[in-house]
């Protein structure tokens, strides 16, 4: 690891198993990686190894002689060139997952379908960038034969960039919206951003493309792999038919494939969903898994924490979880589903969308498209929807009581941290139901 990072060794030579860069999780044995940002991880690295550590990669003296650590110049470039150095030793398929919306979820349920016949490694939660995904390359057993890696991106190069660690074999795109757009010049910027993934495919690679989404489905020309539509369209290769909703706003709906056709009801609730489980399908059909396994798989799929995470709480009502991250168009998706779902009262908790180009407009629209809906509207921490926006202290009351019959959508982007006011309103509910919905 020391040569492949162009380190220095000291301490003793030991064996590790994976990497992180949190003190916090640290697993037993694992390398533990002190990046430097708002904090030192140079300040956790005796943290760490009280915890199990096995080693340390560092860019500065630190610990006893005794203490096994690896220095090198910089430890965010040697955390990329030991993951580099890492995936040349893996024999497995590595499948890459970005989009504006959706790649969290695609993730997911790719992972889970393709889990019924092949051994899957994917990046937990939203491990998607210069720290995530090269943790997830690390972790990877040796025995993995698929490894899912989600590949986000807040200007050019980035995905580039991981894919020059990932060397991905297949590249699924699922959309392209108003996301991060001041980084890189509005929405074309951001379909060039993301091709990134499909350029840098390998002839015997395959691209895995949204039909539906004319940016998307225009990166077929921006590579030479083999390219694979999912989408609604006749065109598609992987095509959505007869796409339903239950009370829960859960997508029922058949898949028809050069692999064959299958039913399909999703576990996770919004009719977007669909064309995420199409691509996901795509995926599993690609690496040679048997779509009905794959298609079965899916009935049960859960997402990462704070995508649709729907729960039935005790005073009888609904709290959608759908905290971790918002753009406009991943905005109203999750209206779109909270219109479909069975209530007399729907409420949705908004916060702020951030590194958007005209960020007024965008917050304007889609408090216009909820009350297109008659969804009421909870504006927390800024007054872009129309009305002043509440603390997050006191959104809980705004909110009001959640019997039956009443439906609460919470969503804004990460850094409006709204993760822990669905908690909030879960507990203040009385907690999550016995009941099964």
């Amino acid at each position: 690891m020391a040569t492949a990072t162009g380190g220095t060794l000291r301490g003793p030579d030991v064996e590790v198993d994976g990497a992180s860069f949190d003190s916090r999780t640290v697993a037993p044995g694992e390398l533990f990686v002190a990046l430097v940002a708002d904090r030192d991880g140079h300040d956790f690295v005796a943290t760490a190894l009280r915890a199990g550590a096995g080693a340390a990669l560092v860019s500065r003296p630190v610990g006893a002689p005794s203490t096994t650590t690896i220095e090198v110049a910089d430890t965010a470039t040697a955390l990329l060139d030991l993951a580099a150095w890492a995936r040349r030793r893996l024999t497995a398929t590595v499948v890459g997952v970005t989009g504006s919306v959706g790649k969290t979820s695609t993730k997911d349920l790719l992972a889970a379908a393709v889990a019924t016949g092949r051994r899957v490694t994917a990046n937990a939660a939203s491990f998607n960038n210069d720290q995530g995904l090269p943790v997830t390359v690390l972790g990877a057993a040796d025995d993995t034969e698929v490894l899912v890696l989600e590949m986000g991106m807040r200007g050019f190069g980035e995905i580039t960039r991981l894919c020059s660690v990932a060397r991905p074999d297949v590249g699924v795109v699922t959309a392209v919206a108003p996301s991060h757009t001041e980084r890189v010049g509005g929405i074309d910027g951001v379909a060039l951003a993301k091709a990134e993934l499909v350029v840098a495919l390998p002839t015997t690679g395959t691209a895995v493309l949204n039909a539906d989404d004319e940016r998307v489905a225009a990166m077929a020309a921006a590579t030479n792999a083999e390219v694979i539509t999912f989408g609604t369209t006749a065109p598609a290769t992987v095509r959505v038919e007869g796409l339903t909703v239950d009370a829960l706003a859960r997508a029922r709906f058949t898949v028809h494939s050069p692999w064959g056709t299958v039913d399909v009801a999703l576990a996770v609730s919004g009719e977007h969903m669909a064309l995420n489980a199409a691509a996901a399908l795509a995926v599993a059909g690609v690496v040679g898994v048997d779509l009905q396994a794959a298609a079965a798989a899916l009935a049960t799929a859960r997402l990462s924490s704070g995508r649709m995470n729907v729960v039935a709480v005790a005073t009888g009502g609904i709290v959608v979880d759908d905290a971790y991250n918002a753009n406009p168009a991943s905005m109203r998706a999750a209206l779109a589903a909270l219109a479909r779902m069975d209530a007399h009262r729907r409420v949705a908790v908004l916060g702020l969308m951030g590194e958007l180009d005209d960020p007024a407009t965008a917050h304007t629209e889609v408090a216009a498209y909820a009350a297109s809906l008659d969804i009421d509207i909870v504006a927390v921490g800024t007054d872009h929807y129309g009305q002043p926006g509440c603390s997050i202290a006191d959104a809980v009351a705004a909110v009001g009581p959640i019997g039956d019959g009443v439906v609460v959508l919470v969503k804004a982007s990460h850094a409006a941290g709204l993760e822990q006011l669905a908690a909030d309103l879960v507990s203040v509910a009385g907690g999550v139901a016995e009941r099964a919905r």
